[in-house]
């Protein structure tokens, strides 16, 4: 859609008319009398922090909750959706960022389930065909889900979405999974979508895209609309501006030519896959140097937790030496030793791994410096010094939360991973393994994560950081390797290389003699 026919939708009656939205959780106030307009053929980014109101929003919106005031018209006609059901017959279907596929069943049994009994497995793998050809879709439908790349996996979702002929398709995060290649494919379907007439709320943090894709953009914050505006008429980041607030500041990561040694090296190790649909880990071999963040990437699915499980030691390695710190074997030994011997780790999953979600903050510190002796003494507990600890990173890490020691489970998603980075960046460890360490986290807390991460570099440690966003990769670190399949590629300059390369190997395509070739 040109400038021009953005204006011409001016005065138009909208696809959807959102008027003065508000729910309430007791006393928090997660909309705040949010008006949203969406017109067909419009291409329209909802844009703000985590904790917003974004979610709340597209979730009365699909019918997963009811709002406290406000109204909804579709087509001009006041409209209310009891359930996902209801707004999917009216015309509203959405892509999730979490895709719900059961991953023993085919493509076309899982696209059966969303469909109406009386349609058979021919009629329905018929569609899917038409799909294919019509959208650049290409699934096969008698293909296995748990055999399908995360690309693949969403164009499941979208064709269970296109099936039901929606008036607008809201998709929550589509490109985080994907590689450049596969987000190109996406972003060509959309198109063809908005071309016949269909509506896409688009939500991403990935600013870049939205100025790409985006005719307008709601901006929330604090559950209230603060700003609309043209993307393409904005640079990123005016975006992130109206998104937080106040001006971003710039990660530096000047490149660092003064490396120091080896601090974590892995020695061809290999761990079988700990179930069916697992990954084996192939044969990997790599070191992080002292002074350098080492970037992990790949798709998900392709062994990045059993990587992590191998590094932090809840998964013992077959031989010691397949795992080292700081030139010690500890691959047969577990988390507690290792920590001791200086790394510390982030898991991917804040709420259950890596906090106990209904302890408080100072207890979650307990849980992992329990072995190092600063929150014990001799056999007993030192709640006082867990609480100073936990004072002291609240302060220095910038974390929001209500109340002096509240439970992990009650500070957003961007707060808590800022006390996670901040509890183990706070110990000064000379290594540190952290796995998608701001995934789901908005743009200002992105951001200091990103810089906390090049200072400890910067200071001696041993960092790495297995991601699937590329922008993270390409924006902290020194190197890049990419792991597909349970293999992990050799390992890139970071200046020397493009996302295309990347993007290619986190697809399957083997090294080439050239990338090899970058390789320290």
């Amino acid at each position: 859609m040109s400038l021009s026919e953005t204006k011409a939708t001016e005065g138009r009656k909208p696809l959807i008319a959102m008027r003065g939205i508000t729910k309430r959780f007791g006393d928090f106030l997660a909309n705040d009398g949010i008006d949203l307009d969406i017109h067909a053929g419009e291409a329209h980014a909802l844009l703000g922090e985590n904790g917003a109101g974004k979610s709340t929003l597209v979730k009365i919106l699909y019918g997963l909750l009811e709002s406290s005031a406000g109204s909804i018209a579709l087509d001009g006609q006041a409209v209310s959706f009891a359930s996902p059901e209801a707004a999917r017959a009216a015309g509203i279907g959405m892509v999730f960022q979490h895709f719900s596929l059961f991953d023993n069943l085919t493509v076309a049994e899982n696209i059966a389930l969303v469909l109406p009994d009386s349609e058979g497995m021919e009629g329905i793998a018929a569609r899917i065909d038409t799909l294919t050809r019509r959208y650049g879709l290409q699934l096969d439908p008698k293909r296995d889900v748990w055999t399908l790349s995360a690309g693949e996996r969403q164009r499941i979702e979208i064709a269970r979405c296109l099936l039901q002929n929606p008036k607008l398709i809201i998709l929550d995060e589509p490109t985080s999974v994907l590689t450049p290649q596969e987000a190109e494919t996406l972003f060509a379907t959309l198109e063809i979508l908005r071309l016949e007439g269909r509506a896409i709320l688009y939500i991403s943090h990935k600013l870049e895209e939205v100025r790409r894709l985006c005719e307008r953009a709601t901006v929330l914050r604090a559950g209230k609309v603060v700003a609309t505006c043209q993307p393409r008429e904005e640079s990123v980041r005016s975006l992130a501006a109206l998104m937080v607030g106040t001006h971003l500041v710039d990660v530096r990561a000047k490149p660092n030519d003064m490396l120091g040694p080896d601090r974590l090296t892995l020695n061809h190790l290999s761990m079988p896959a700990q179930d069916m649909h697992g990954v084996a880990l192939k044969d990997v071999t790599l070191s992080v140097r002292g002074g350098e963040v080492f970037g992990i990437a790949g798709i998900a699915g392709n062994g990045q937790d059993e990587l992590f499980a191998s590094l932090s030691g809840e998964q013992l390695a077959r031989q010691g030496v397949a795992v080292q710190i700081d030139g010690i074997s500890v691959g047969r030994e577990g988390i507690n030793l290792r920590r001791q011997y200086g790394a510390a780790f982030v898991p991917e999953e804040r709420n259950g791994h890596a906090a106990a979600p209904d302890f408080s903050l100072s207890d979650n510190i307990i849980l992992s410096r329990h072995a190092l002796g600063d929150v014990t003494r001799g056999w007993t507990l030192d709640q006082a010094n867990a609480k100073a600890l936990m004072r002291d990173i609240v302060e220095k890490f910038d974390v929001r939360m209500s109340g002096a020691d509240p439970a992990a489970r009650t500070l957003s998603g961007g707060n808590l991973q800022k006390f996670l980075v901040g509890r183990e960046v706070s110990r000064a460890p000379s290594v540190l393994v952290l796995n998608q360490p701001t995934w789901g986290v908005d743009a200002a807390a992105s951001a200091d994560i990103r810089q906390r991460l090049i200072n400890l570099a910067r200071q001696g440690a041993a960092v790495l950081v297995i991601s699937q966003d590329l922008d993270e990769l390409f924006e902290i670190a020194d190197r890049i390797a990419v792991i597909h399949h349970g293999h992990v590629s050799a390992p890139l300059i970071t200046r020397e290389t493009t996302r295309e390369e990347i993007g290619l190997l986190m697809g399957g395509a083997d090294a080439t003699q050239e990338s090899l070739a970058h390789a320290h």
